[in-house]
């Protein structure tokens, strides 16, 4: 069994296998250390070693979201806020029997308000993974943002869903005369990946 230390060293590795089989070891037998040094390399220039950190915090699961959250709210670092919020999508990746902590949602909810595009981006892309029990959240951020970027992000993550909560808020988007014009292009796209989600959930053909 590898200690500690040379599993750290063998996220490192060139090789993703080896790397994936750190990550889950250090998953699987964490000790009090791991998820500080696992945080402590989401500022890392090495991207390959930052990137393995982010898969093995979200290997980790639920025991991490609240050091995540903190580091997504509270970093200056946007390096770190934006591999927060790519952890978080991790955690709910990995973990998708397991409802996502509320502190985890409304943390990331509070970071679509990130000024940094990385940052507001990354935190879409986490809600859109943690799926239906988060529609409302990015219903209402699509509803209230007049950020045409971050607005395609979540038209995106509502189109990839599969709730129905999404068709008629995309249909209005689409219907307004207001809505900015790639907005609504990507709403037009969205929609129909939606619908062909659904039907595919329902068993049509």
């Amino acid at each position: 069994m590898p200690t500690t230390e040379e599993l750290f060293q063998q996220l490192k590795h060139p090789n993703p296998h080896l790397r994936d089989q750190a990550m889950w070891e250090l998953a699987e037998n964490p000790d009090e250390t791991t998820i500080p040094r696992l945080m402590s390399i989401l500022d890392e220039e090495d991207t390959t070693y930052r990137r393995a950190a982010v898969k093995a915090l979200g290997a980790i699961g639920p025991d991490a979201v609240n050091p995540l959250v903190e580091a997504l709210l509270n970093s200056d670092n946007v390096t770190v806020r934006g591999s927060a919020a790519k952890a978080l999508a991790q955690v709910a990746i990995n973990h998708p029997d397991v409802p996502f902590a509320a502190e985890g949602v409304q943390g990331l909810k509070t970071a679509l308000n990130d000024p940094n595009p990385v940052v507001h981006i990354a935190a879409v892309m986490a809600l859109g993974e943690i799926g239906s029990p988060v529609v409302d959240v990015l219903i209402e951020a699509l509803q209230t943002t007049d950020n045409p970027a971050l607005g395609i992000t979540i038209v995106n993550a509502l189109g990839s869903i599969g709730d129905g909560r999404g068709v008629e808020v995309l249909q209005s988007l689409i219907n307004s005369e207001s809505t900015d014009s790639y907005v609504r292009e990507s709403a037009i796209s969205a929609l129909s990946r939606l619908e062909m989600t659904m039907k595919f959930q329902r068993g049509e053909k």
